[in-house]
């Protein structure tokens, strides 16, 4: 049996903050099984969860962040149990809240206090990487030493970032075999360039000139998915995610989120 394919929800953003439930509909009539939320576009969780049961999606998971985390923990967590959510996933941690970083000791405690939380509510907390975090201290990559450290910790391995990051997704996602229930999608072209977070809804980033980098929809770039979903099975995943924070060139976000579902239908899922 094939694994189920969820988006996230912030791959169409432009058409969900306009209209979630006709968006969602959409998404489900395209093929995806369930979705992944970044933010409700000013619903509350009852009328989410609402739209997913009429749809007919799952709503599997949710992306936060340390800020929210910070402000109101039992809160946030409560806001996405009630929409029924298997899976909250930390989306980005600055370099002061990463390993290393000036803010790691309070960062870890935060974490560590999320899984605890989340754990109550029956919901998993993992860590959804960059690239950023293939850099190393003292030999080990600042994913790995993240993951070491809060062992409670589950793995979202975002595929475009680890290849970016300079290893193979595959064989990543089988490094952490039982502990990585979810696995985002991307795909991509080209190589590391000053616009990649700017690609991702980064204000602050700088675009390049050249265009050494771009989000591609899954399937138009260079991503070897069959590789991919055969090591996440293999690793004990339960759901595929796919991403992809800006369209194709001259595409867009629904129509990419379509050639992504097809790519995958095309390949056996």
């Amino acid at each position: 049996m094939s694994l189920p394919i969820a988006i996230q929800v912030y791959s169409v953003r432009d058409k969900a903050s306009q209209d979630l439930k006709g968006t969602l509909a959409e998404l489900k009539a395209m093929g995806y099984d369930g979705v992944e939320f970044a933010g409700l576009y000013n619903h509350s969780a009852a009328e989410v969860k609402a739209m997913c049961e009429e749809i007919g999606l799952v709503p599997l998971s949710a992306h936060t962040n340390l800020g929210d985390i910070r402000a109101n923990m039992e809160g946030l967590v409560a806001t996405y149990a009630e929409i029924g959510v298997k899976y909250m996933a930390l989306a980005w941690a600055s370099p002061d809240d990463r390993p290393g970083g000036a803010n790691w000791d309070k960062s870890r405690e935060d974490i560590a206090a999320m899984c605890k939380e989340c754990a109550k509510h029956g919901i998993t907390f993992l860590y959804h990487n960059h690239d950023f975090e293939f850099e190393k201290i003292d030999g080990k990559y600042l994913l790995d030493i993240l993951y070491e450290t809060i062992p409670e910790l589950g793995t979202e391995l975002d595929t475009c970032w680890v290849r970016v990051g300079g290893e193979n997704p595959a064989d990543y996602i089988l490094k952490y075999t039982g502990r990585a229930p979810v696995v985002h999608l991307k795909d991509f072209v080209g190589k590391r360039g000053e616009n990649m977070y700017e690609l991702i809804g980064d204000s602050t980033a700088k675009a390049d000139t050249d265009g050494a980098f771009g989000l591609r929809y899954v399937g138009e770039g260079v991503q070897d998915f069959p590789a991919i979903i055969s090591a996440a099975e293999k690793a004990g995943c339960s759901w595929l995610i796919v991403e992809q924070d800006s369209p194709s060139p001259d595409k867009t976000s629904m129509e990419c989120a379509r050639l992504s579902r097809e790519y995958l239908k095309s390949i056996g899922y």
